[in-house]
């Protein structure tokens, strides 16, 4: 079983910072390349850049009243979430399907029947 991670490329977990700008802050994110790809493939499907989509994240975030005290960690359930939805079904495996269009209540409602 551990084969499958320990044999796995190891530039995936290396980890990189990168500097953004939100709202006229300048901040950095440190997250391993793995997160990073895959928050690249949650933006594209919008056609959003990285920074893009993080920015809007943190705005939504801060607009739903959540703390973000942790923010890398959010990121990285973010990415976790979009990958289970992914093998659920809720979310297309089709990249070129953008997540804006998706039904995000009827998905919530899904997958909160599932879990309970």
């Amino acid at each position: 079983m551990c084969k499958l991670f320990i044999d796995a490329d190891p530039t995936l977990w290396e980890s990189s910072t990168k500097s953004l700008r939100i709202d006229g802050m300048v901040t950095s994110v440190r997250l391993e390349a793995f997160f990073w790809n895959v928050l690249e493939e949650i933006g594209g499907r919008d056609g959003m850049s990285v920074v893009q989509l993080i920015t809007k994240l943190h705005h939504e975030s801060i607009d739903a009243g959540h703390d973000l005290g942790n923010f890398t960690s959010f990121l990285r359930v973010c990415c976790g979430r979009y990958l289970a939805l992914q093998l659920s079904g809720d979310v297309p495996t089709d990249t070129r399907l953008p997540i804006a269009g998706l039904d995000a209540d009827g998905i919530l409602e899904a997958e909160n029947d599932r879990v309970h």
